[in-house]
Formats: C-alpha cells, structure tokens, sequence
C-alpha cells in the first residue's frame, strides 16, 4: 500500500474543497461559504460579505445557514463522497491523538509544514461531517474538532473547563499522567487532546499549568533562566543556561549569552554564587559578597566559629575558593580572631 504524504494529503483536502463548492448552484452562495470559512483567503464578517454583495448583514447570515444546512444534508446521506474522504483522514487522525485536538495541530499532522494551507478546509469540511464536532474559538477556547462520540460542543468545553479546575486547584504545573490519575478520561492522551484547546492552560514537556505560571509558559529570557536552573536542580554557568536555552523547546531561543547574563544579573531570583555561576534564590542562597557571607554565618552561629567550621558553612551557598574565604577573614576589619583559627564578629567580639 502507498503510503500518503503530507503532500498528497494537502491536495486531497483542496480536491474535496473545490468537489464540495461544486454542488453550490449559485454563485452569490459559493461566495459568502468560500468568504465566511476564508476558504481561498481571510475569514470575513457577516458585514464585509454584505457590503461585498449588497445585501444586509441579516441576509447574509441567513443565507450562510441555508447553505449549511443544505450541504450538512447532503453529507450524511453520502451524496458529496468528497466529505467522507477527508472525515477519514481527520477521524483516523484523532482516534491516533485523544479523540479530539486543535484545528492547527490535525492541519499540522495531517500535512507537515503545509498546514497554514489547510487549516480553514480542515475546519470547514469538519463543520459540513455527521461523525465531526467542531469547538469554535473564543476568548477560552482554540478552535478544534472532536469526534462526534465524544458529545456536542458544550459538552467538550464542560470536559476541558474541568481539566482546568483541576489544575487551578492542585495550585502548581502537573505532569499528564498524574494529571489524568486525577480525572476519569479514558487516556493521558486525551486529557492531553482537551487541554491543548484551553487558552488557559500551556505546556512544555508534557507538564501542564496556567498560562502565566512561568515554568509551563516562559514568556521571556528570565522566566527561560528561571526554567532552565529549575529544571537542572543545581547552579550552572551563564554558558551552560544561554545553550540549555538553545537547545531547549521554547518556542523563542535564539538568545546571546551577554543576554542570558544581564537578565542574571538583574533579577532577584537569581543569586551570583561563583565566577558566572548563578543558582536560585528560593534554594535558599541569599545575595551578597564573600565577607557578607562570612558575617551571616557568624549572626546565625551567635558564637565565635572555627576557620573550617566557617569555610564549610560558607561553602554550602558560594561556589568560591577556599583561601578566598580565608583571605577574607583576614583582611576585613568586621571579623576578628578571638582564639587560635577562630573568628568571631568585631562587634560580637
């Protein structure tokens, strides 16, 4: 059997579009389904086609309904072959991908790097399909298309609305398979499918979460950084973020590396703790120089320490030389030597 290609698929989707136009008589018609769709072109207003045409906006609709109706019809009694062609291609799509799934996503995976081209025949011909529900896009919602055994647009929406819930409720990003164990879809693939139609929701790497939590929806460079160290679970090298972050799977990462380095430099979630090294404050590392370091330990120890006993204690939030750490012991005027290698605060002393 001859496998079929993006490409071949691209032009069977075009070939059933111009098949269905074909059965729409008058030409007055054709235009507002081919301009109301964008079938050949943008997407335009019930007021556009209107003036286009020279009727009223109420005409227009009702006109673009009767068509619907009409073809709807034709549809599921097998009379335009050309609908059930492509419904197969989108339904064995969607039986492979949770059983639903965004309009640009099916274009995309029906045919790769020719979806732009198809987006709006794929939406169409699903609206036209008996076995096809369609979620129309709004504020909430991608535009998407379902099986229709899965229930009627309100009923999908309901379903994604819950997936939604959930996450606000569990209050931080969740992989897809706890994610599910926490629903009662049939698959992870599925709670998948349904998420990816929320406007509200984002992902990266699986891990589901609000659009404007960072770690799931990376907005700019410091959130990029922010994911990066969070990610590794250690302090990197401004390097080793700046090629993590090329390497990675955000949708913008062609950043320089002085880039990566100011915005460290800047923001308050990361904290300088070697040459270039940078690890997270809510690690528990806290800014400062070496000798601020030092005084912090000594606070907290409310004694005079041991050389060692400080280089171990300071070493545990600053990836610096040891005789850094004792140059500074020495040399500042705020530590003191109260007893043979022991130091303690001046004013403590």
């Amino acid at each position: 059997m001859t496998e079929v290609t993006g490409t071949d698929t691209a032009s069977t989707i075009k070939t059933a579009i111009q098949d269905i136009l074909k059965t729409i008589d008058q030409e007055r018609e054709r235009e507002i389904i081919t301009r109301r769709f964008g079938l050949f072109d943008r997407k335009e207003t019930l007021e556009q086609i209107g003036e286009l045409l020279g009727i009223t906006r109420e005409r227009v609709r009702q006109l673009e309904k009767a068509i619907l109706i009409r073809l709807k019809i034709a549809a599921e009694e097998g009379d335009i072959p050309a609908i059930r062609t492509v419904e197969r291609l989108i339904v064995r799509d969607l039986s492979e991908n949770g059983r639903i799934g965004r309009v640009n996503d099916i274009a995309e995976r029906l045919s790769p790097g020719k979806a732009a081209a198809i987006r709006t025949h794929i939406a169409f011909i699903a609206e036209l399909s008996p076995r096809l529900t369609t979620i129309n896009e709004t504020d909430n919602y991608h535009q998407g298309i379902s099986i229709a055994e899965n229930g009627d647009e309100k009923k999908i929406r309901s379903n994604i609305d819950t997936i939604v819930k959930t996450i606000k409720k569990h209050g931080e990003p969740i992989d897809i398979e706890t994610l599910h164990g926490m629903l009662t879809y049939e698959s992870p693939a599925q709670v998948r499918a349904l998420a990816s139609l929320s406007k509200q929701l984002a992902s990266l790497k699986d891990v589901w979460g609000l659009t404007k939590w960072p770690t799931v929806n990376p907005k700019n460079i410091r959130d990029k950084i922010y994911v990066i160290l969070v990610g590794n679970g250690k302090p990197l090298h401004f390097s080793e973020i700046a090629k993590a972050i090329k390497t990675s799977d955000f949708k913008r990462k062609n950043v320089t590396t002085q880039a990566i380095h100011n915005e460290l430099i800047k923001d308050k979630r990361f904290v300088l703790i070697g040459r270039g090294i940078y690890a997270l404050q809510e690690w528990g590392y806290s800014r400062g120089t070496v000798s601020e370091i030092i005084a912090n330990v000594l606070k907290d120890a409310g004694e005079p320490l041991h050389r060692d006993e400080i280089v171990r204690r300071v070493l545990k939030s600053r990836r610096v030389k040891e005789t850094t750490i004792l140059l500074n012991l020495q040399s500042k005027p705020e530590f003191k030597r109260v007893a043979k290698a022991t130091y303690a605060l001046v004013d403590a002393a």
